[in-house]
């Protein structure tokens, strides 16, 4: 079948139809679904049924893949964990302990991992079990939010670097041996530039991380606080954005370098399990 590309008619994200990704890609397809990306910066599978051998060997024609992170709830053991590349998202509870991370509370808007010095470049999210509502998934258009922004507030961020605290979860937990922070000028984390350029598409993109405890450097606390409301204000407007509701079998690859995302809470009582992998990145220029 010919691969087609059906965008979502939204600021970002297009469904890829015609390919059972469960098996081995041709070049000319990885050529293909690499173009789409670049374009529409998240890309929907629908219907795929995978193992997780078939989640990573995917997932590596996009680059190297690194081990999943440590989280403060991702507990699951060796019946649950495959393979070191597979990271488990989800609320189920067995024999008293989680299985996977992030339970069923929201998800603030984020960027995958910036706290480090080099963040995953892609990660790849496949469902394996959905509840009957709830757990949607949003995603945010940087390309668009920057090209966006006010004069005052771009001119407010060139050249700045904001630091990425790495104490808490995107629901808000503290990690594992994380301490509570106290003053976001010290915060643990990583230190990127606020506007970072796309390595493969040349575009600018808005580099914000997630809000929780993030600080401007150099700024004093109040007014990296009135910029950092400012810009998030900015870029969770719905003009930037596009959602998805997921079903069984969706599996969506989106780029961290260019987009943040977040996720609705939902009935913990019902079960939501997926599998997922990243891709190594680089240092954010």
């Amino acid at each position: 079948m010919t691969i087609e590309i059906l965008p979502t008619g939204a600021a970002l994200g297009a469904e890829v139809r015609g390919l059972d990704i469960s098996k081995p890609l041709s070049e000319a397809d990885v050529a293909a679904l690499k173009e789409a990306w670049a374009d529409h910066i998240v890309l929907l599978f629908r219907g795929q049924k995978l193992t997780d051998d078939d989640l990573i060997r995917f997932s590596r024609h996009f680059g190297e893949l690194d081990i999943a992170p440590a989280s403060a709830t991702d507990y699951a053991g060796a019946q649950e964990k495959s393979r070191p590349e597979i990271w488990i998202i989800s609320n189920v509870v067995e024999n008293g302990r989680p299985i996977g991370a992030l339970g069923d509370k929201e998800a603030e808007w984020h960027t995958d991992m910036s706290y480090v010095d080099e963040p995953p470049m892609a990660s790849v999210l496949h469902s394996l079990e959905i509840p009957d509502h709830g757990g949607d998934t949003s995603f945010a258009n940087m390309y668009k939010a920057y090209e966006a922004l006010p004069a005052d507030l771009k001119q407010a961020i060139e050249g700045r670097f904001a630091n990425h605290d790495s104490s808490t979860t995107s629901v808000g937990e503290l990690r594992a041996g994380a301490g509570a922070v106290l003053d976001v000028r010290t915060a643990p984390g990583a230190k990127h530039p606020m506007v970072r350029t796309h390595p493969v598409t040349g575009g600018k993109a808005l580099y914000l991380g997630r809000r929780l405890n993030a600080y401007v450097e150099g700024m004093k606390l109040e007014e990296s606080e009135r910029l950092l409301d400012a810009l998030w204000a900015h870029c969770a407007k719905p003009e930037f954005s596009w959602t998805h509701q997921w079903r069984v079998g969706d599996l969506l690859i989106w780029d961290n370098r260019c987009a943040i995302h977040r996720r609705d809470a939902f009935d913990g009582k019902q079960r939501r399990v997926m599998h997922r992998t990243q891709i190594k990145g680089d240092s954010p220029r």
